[in-house]
């Protein structure tokens, strides 16, 4: 996806996630923990920052500023934080950039902000009970991010293992696949990309009527609990 492309949605992803921020900032967040909504506003727009700063100061911002207290001053500031971020990701992609995996670039913070924000918006909409659909060929950016940077950061990081066998990923809508794991896949699992993607961030189920498993699904269902995602 083009930079353009993933800038438009993310504009649109922190708008519409904004939109949720005049509803109850005291309902809980399904798949967050304990998050209420007003949590979940401050975490996206701190890593708002986080990103941004790891872009303007090519540096990683272990302490960025926490939201406002204040009812009534966290609205400005999440607005602008979301401005922050949009300057700041509105440049080159192969800028150069702290990030917390290859490619080093401003490329990388504008697929992963928008990945970021889509999730999260859709779990504010879920909170409030009004989820919309995510857009299959963002989400498909989504799905990919997971295997090309997720998954092995865990690895990295001793959270996991790495695959022994491939899984296969195939998104129904789209057409897109993606392949984890070495050698010829074991299995198969075909959705539609939203389904996907929510099923690799813990917000879907890898069985059900959206979902179709060939292969060993066992195996399947094994490499997918990895955790392949923080």
């Amino acid at each position: 996806m083009d930079p353009a492309t993933l800038l438009q949605h993310l504009r649109d992803e922190l708008a519409a996630f904004r939109v949720c921020l005049d509803g109850d900032l005291s309902l809980g967040v399904e798949h967050c923990g304990s998050w209420t909504l007003r949590d979940l506003a401050e975490h996206l727009g701190t890593s708002n920052l986080w990103a941004a700063a790891a872009v303007t100061e090519r540096r990683c911002d272990d302490e960025p500023p926490s939201a406002a207290r204040a009812p009534e001053e966290l609205l400005p500031w999440f607005d602008e934080t979301a401005r922050t971020l949009l300057k700041a990701l509105d440049t080159d992609p192969a800028t150069p950039a702290w990030t917390f995996h290859p490619p080093h670039t401003v490329g990388f913070w504008q697929r992963r902000r928008c990945v970021e924000a889509l999730v999260h918006r859709w779990d504010a909409e879920r909170a409030l009970g009004t989820p919309h659909p995510l857009d299959p060929h963002l989400a498909g950016e989504g799905v990919a991010e997971v295997f090309d940077t997720m998954a092995p950061r865990q690895v990295a990081r001793g959270r996991t293992h790495p695959p022994a066998q491939a899984l296969r990923l195939l998104a129904t809508d789209t057409g897109a696949g993606w392949t984890y794991g070495p050698g010829d896949p074991v299995a198969t699992l075909a959705a539609p990309a939203e389904h996907l993607l929510l099923l690799l961030w813990g917000r879907a189920p890898h069985t059900g009527e959206a979902v179709t498993w060939t292969g060993d699904q066992e195996a399947g269902l094994a490499l997918l609990r990895g955790p392949l995602t923080p």
